[in-house]
């Protein structure tokens, strides 16, 4: 590999980043960072009636939430229309281009006609040699397409793939409006931008031998193409929103974080090993190629959520507390426009890394730290809010309130204390001040919910718990 590595992304913003362009886009970042190149990104905009500045907006931002910096752009196709005009007017003023002049209804006759008789629906040529316009009608220009031998794409991935050049038909480079096609379009860029590999989805394949077409055209050195196969749905059906495969930040918003994403798209179809959890350094140095798999890649939301639980688990918490905020001002826990005490939502935090897959699935856990429970779990009240444990809990109180250092080791003497006077085991007493606590019967270790509430909040919400079995006697 002995030229400069130059990659692009160049997705079109006629909606959301989905899941199958950002892995294109991280397989060009990685091979980019790899070899020490350029990536480049690059706006497809040029449909104008489908293209929004808000598809613009969400895409970078789904690339910056990924960790994915670009070196050049972003380029937008539409500030380039002149680029194109000069080069379509070189392949015209070279003859190996030409103005067509049928109209749409009659391509669309010609192409009826075509399939009745059993012929390829290829456009016909017949203004190849046209010397004199059209009165009235606005001319697309068409490339002269080699009409014998092959069109042979190599590629990395799918290795050779021929063409016979009598499928090809003179395709459109210049809509009638003056708009570039893609395939036009993305020729002139790749090769002014000196595009040294076009890594994207197999679904483009099929538009390769044309470009490969265009550049011999324009006597340009083709790059080094690698398509990459689709994602599929757990059905093995192409994967779409009914596979719950929404937008990049959807997931933002459902509560997982970016490497976790990254992580995962990077080993829908490539592979290191047997190695499943990477850190962004170890995929920029193993990033190759030639390990990308020939088949597709079957999407596993189990796989992503294991994958975040992992990384929530091993995150730093002062950051997991932070990216938590917002989840929490969602579920109503704190007020929009106020910042927590960070360093108690740390404490928070620690206690639940371990137990949430997701952070919308964190704050739902943390709920008991911010508003004391207005209702028990029957199944837990019925068979731990008893009569029985009212001597418990008071005596839990007198401790809790005789304590000087209120202390994960403290709390712990507190219950010891409190077990030796009533000759109970731990569970007797940890399990109802679960539920008096949390209001439900599963938390975090009981000492440091204790902690983490503090003595106050402690002794109220026991206190509460003692009221409630009192007024079901």
């Amino acid at each position: 590999m002995n030229r400069t590595i130059r990659v692009r992304f160049a997705p079109s913003p006629t909606g959301y980043l989905h899941l199958g362009g950002a892995r294109t886009a991280i397989f060009n970042w990685l091979f980019a960072r790899h070899h020490r190149g350029s990536f480049i990104l690059r706006i497809e905009d040029t449909d104008k009636s489908r293209s929004t500045e808000e598809s613009i907006r969400e895409i970078t931002e789904s690339l910056r939430w990924l960790g994915l910096d670009w070196d050049e752009g972003p380029y937008r196709q539409t500030d380039r229309m002149e680029i194109y005009r000069r080069e379509a007017q070189r392949l015209l003023d070279e003859k190996k281009a030409y103005y067509c002049y049928c109209t749409p209804e009659e391509l669309e006759e010609r192409r009826k006609r075509a399939l009745e008789e059993g012929r390829m629906p290829k456009y016909d040529g017949r203004c190849r040699d046209r010397t004199e316009p059209r009165k009235g009608v606005k001319p697309v220009i068409r490339l002269k397409v080699d009409q014998e031998g092959e069109t042979v794409v190599q590629d990395v991935i799918k290795g050779e793939v021929v063409y016979p050049n009598a499928q090809l038909d003179d395709f459109i480079l210049v809509r009638s409006d003056g708009t570039p096609t893609y395939n036009f379009a993305v020729v002139v860029d790749d090769t002014l931008m000196e595009i040294s590999h076009v890594i994207r989805g197999d679904d483009h394949l099929n538009n390769t031998p044309k470009q490969i077409q265009l550049y011999r055209a324009f006597g340009y050195k083709p790059p080094v193409f690698a398509h990459v196969p689709m994602i599929l749905g757990p059905d093995r059906a192409r994967l779409s929103k009914r596979h719950g495969a929404t937008s990049v930040l959807a997931y933002r918003e459902e509560g997982y974080l970016p490497e976790a994403l990254l992580n995962f798209l990077v080993r829908l179809g490539w592979s290191h090993g047997d190695q499943e959890i990477f850190s962004k350094e170890e995929l920029i140095q193993y990033f190759s190629l030639e390990h990308v798999g020939k088949s597709p890649a079957v999407y596993n939301p189990e796989k992503l959520l294991w994958l975040n639980a992992h990384y929530i688990s091993t995150g730093d918490t002062r950051r997991l507390s932070h990216l938590l905020v917002p989840f929490l001002i969602e579920g109503g826990l704190i007020p929009k426009g106020k910042i927590p005490d960070m360093d108690w939502l740390c404490r928070v935090v620690e206690t639940l890394k371990e137990r949430a897959k997701t952070l919308k699935e964190m704050a739902q856990m943390a709920a008991f730290y911010f508003k004391a429970p207005t209702e028990y779990d029957p199944k837990g009240t019925e068979r731990f809010l008893t009569p029985e444990v009212l001597p418990y809990f008071q005596s839990l109180v007198c401790k809790l309130e005789a304590m000087g250092h209120f202390e994960e080791e403290e709390v712990k003497a507190a219950f010891e204390a409190v077990m030796r006077k009533h000759s109970i085991k731990l569970k007797h007493l940890a399990q109802p001040c679960r539920v008096a606590l949390t209001g439900k019967t599963v938390s975090p270790g009981i000492f440091e919910v204790i902690t983490v509430l503090g003595r106050r909040e402690t002794i109220e919400r026991l206190k509460r718990a003692i009221n409630f079995i009192r007024a079901r006697l």
